[in-house]
């Protein structure tokens, strides 16, 4: 086991969350004698100097009796009773576990009281996200090397023979992976491999892949889904190392220059960029939104034009666009004028149905004007 002082580590927590966590410890510890851990993914972002939204604390030392009393004291609210976690404002106070496997599924656990914090912590999913924070010495407690892995950048698995048990975890290592840089251990990728993911429902699987499309490292994702298996088990095709390396050099090239709001969807833009697959299939597999659907109904042409800018900007401007990622795309957009409103073929449907067009004559009217638009403008660009 490794100790590491950082007596003030929970300085840096934000205002709040630290005056709610001070005052659920000192509250354990002087009226039940606790011995209070923080624990889990709190620990790995203090260190990493990230910010935190919440805090897990685990209680050692007190009956599962006495706990609930503590808890109806200080009016914490029971979100699980049988996982005995309770919340107070940001925090989660729960006594320490162990997880049994008893049947299928990700949820197919049966809970125990663990006696000693090693003990708690091995069932963590990986080392990073096994550190404890003791809050009576003040030093950070490391059974599984997760200092080092942190420091190193590299995810691994905690206890190889738990970690099998929860499929889902397989995508916690990818979205982890992508949201701090992360290589995967081989030991651990091995284990990945060996994991079906089948049991997964749409929800869970799409609730992690979200976290991954939305992080930082989006190429480290992409390495650790190809490197262990998950772009055939979630995606249903393989990614080539060919494949591989363009998709990754397209995402490190263009995620500084695509919009927050359309963020979330450039890791999938990218992937069809390179890969022809079907996006709708590909949408319900993981169970996207929507929304996902709406922005990500897209088809590369084999040459980017000004007809295919254009018909992309036909109900909003291209900058809306997730292909407005893409260097050809913006660049004409800006030429013709649809990069920040949409394709004005001088008229709208409104004027037209005055005029009484309607139904396919409306539509047929709406296409004339706008390919007559569009040949203008190839002629006015050719004119320069």
């Amino acid at each position: 086991m490794k100790k590491l002082k950082k007596t003030s580590l929970l300085s840096s927590l934000p205002p709040k969350i630290l005056k709610e966590t001070l005052f659920v410890i000192e509250f354990l510890e002087q009226n039940y004698n606790v011995h209070c851990f923080i624990v889990g993914g709190a620990v790995r972002d203090l260190l990493l100097k990230r910010e935190v939204f919440d805090i897990d604390i685990e209680c050692f030392g007190i009956s599962v009796k006495s706990f609930e009393e503590a808890m109806s004291k200080l009016e914490a609210l029971g979100v699980g009773k049988s996982f005995f976690v309770y919340k107070y404002g940001n925090i989660d106070i729960a006594l320490p576990r162990i997880d049994n496997k008893t049947g299928l599924g990700h949820r197919g656990f049966e809970v125990k009281l663990a006696k000693e914090p090693k003990e708690a912590s091995r069932r963590r999913d990986f080392t990073i996200n096994s550190l404890m924070f003791d809050t009576k010495s003040k030093e950070v407690i490391d059974f599984w090397g997760g200092l080092n892995d942190l420091q190193n950048r590299i995810l691994r698995a905690t206890d190889y023979k738990s970690f099998v048990e929860d499929s889902l975890r397989v995508l916690r290592g990818v979205q982890f992976g992508a949201r701090f840089g992360l290589k995967l251990e081989k030991n651990s990728c091995r284990l990945f491999r060996q994991i079906d993911l089948d049991d997964l429902p749409k929800e869970r699987i799409f609730g992690e892949l979200k976290k991954l499309f939305s992080a930082k490292y989006l190429h480290y994702g992409l390495f650790i889904i190809v490197q262990s298996g998950v772009d055939e088990k979630i995606f249903g095709f393989k990614i080539s190392k060919k494949q591989f390396l363009k998709i990754s050099k397209a995402l490190v090239k263009y995620q500084n220059r695509v919009s927050p709001e359309l963020y979330e969807f450039l890791f999938l833009a990218v992937l069809k960029r390179f890969i022809d697959f079907d996006m709708s299939r590909l949408l319900s597999r993981i169970g996207a939104p929507n929304l996902y659907k709406k922005k990500l109904n897209i088809t590369y042409p084999q040459k980017i034009d000004l007809e295919f800018v254009a018909n992309l900007a036909k109900k909003e401007p291209v900058k809306s666009s997730i292909l407005s990622y893409d260097d050809e795309v913006s660049k004409l957009a800006k030429k013709i004028g649809v990069w920040d409103r949409a394709f004005d073929i001088g008229t709208t449907p409104t004027q037209l149905i005055k005029m009484g067009f309607k139904g396919k004559a409306l539509g047929d009217e709406l296409e004339r004007l706008r390919q007559k638009r569009i040949q203008e403008l190839k002629r006015e660009l050719n004119s320069l």
